[in-house]
């Protein structure tokens, strides 16, 4: 079957619906609708912009507005997709981390996945960002800029702990439940960079070669055909324990 939304039944087929249909109206967002007394889309958008920003923040307003029918977002096509701006990821872990061999691993964990996706889409990185959040939920975010862009996992993982260990005093701060690495200023791999005396050249193409090879081999055989020694023994941070968070740190756009 087929159902047409119109301007002129779309009052007749939508506004009847619970609030909890419209796209964005989630169980919190009904439940704190539904203390003032809106339980229809319908209902929601007669109410008062005024009264839902007071509830809701700017985003009462846009749901007012959404319910009503209106929308300045451009039509795009169905296959059109945001040029990717940064990639990156998160891990929580199973326990909280205490110190720095911890972070160091669960760094391993984060910066593969995330160099894995920088060459699945032929990028590399400029700047290397940590996201930090305590067992007490208090979070902060720091970056660092490289000289010349990466999708090394060894690289973004070590940058990654300096930046950490330059930021984070164990003595006057909380054990830490998650962690994040994002890498932004993406350029495309194969783009020319200024070469530093002090780079060597031809170690960093053997390596980007092996973790290419590493790609494939994980591809064929599984996530565990190959792994760090220093993961080993490691029972509490696993490939299979990354938490993807599209919001913060799975795909910036």
């Amino acid at each position: 079957a087929v159902t047409v939304i119109s301007r002129n039944n779309y009052k007749n087929l939508v506004w009847p619906l619970p609030a909890g249909s419209l796209l964005y109206v989630g169980p919190a967002t009904r439940r704190r609708l539904a203390r003032i007394g809106i339980e229809t889309i319908g209902q929601l958008a007669a109410a008062s912009p005024e009264l839902l920003s007071c509830q809701l923040g700017k985003w009462g307003e846009i749901l007012w507005a959404f319910a009503n029918g209106l929308d300045t977002s451009p039509v795009l096509k169905v296959d059109f997709q945001h040029p990717i701006k940064s990639i990156g990821n998160s891990i929580t872990t199973r326990v909280d981390l205490k110190n720095d061999e911890e972070v160091k691993k669960t760094f391993y964990v984060l910066a593969e996945s995330v160099a894995e996706r920088l060459r699945k889409h032929n990028f590399k990185g400029f700047t290397v960002g940590i996201w930090v959040r305590d067992n007490s939920f208090y979070s902060e975010t720091r970056q660092t800029k490289l000289e010349s862009p990466t999708f090394l996992s060894t690289e973004i993982a070590d940058k990654a702990l300096e930046l950490f260990k330059k930021n984070y005093d164990w003595q006057k701060r909380k054990p830490i439940r998650s962690l994040g690495i994002r890498m932004s200023d993406l350029v495309v791999a194969d783009t020319a960079i200024q070469l530093s005396f002090y780079d060597d050249v031809e170690k960093n193409i053997k390596m980007e070669s092996l973790e290419k090879s590493i790609d494939k081999i994980r591809q064929r055989f599984g996530s565990y055909a190959i792994q760090r020694a220093i993961l080993l023994k490691e029972k509490n941070i696993t490939k299979n324990s990354l938490v993807e968070d599209v919001s913060s740190f799975s795909y910036f756009r």
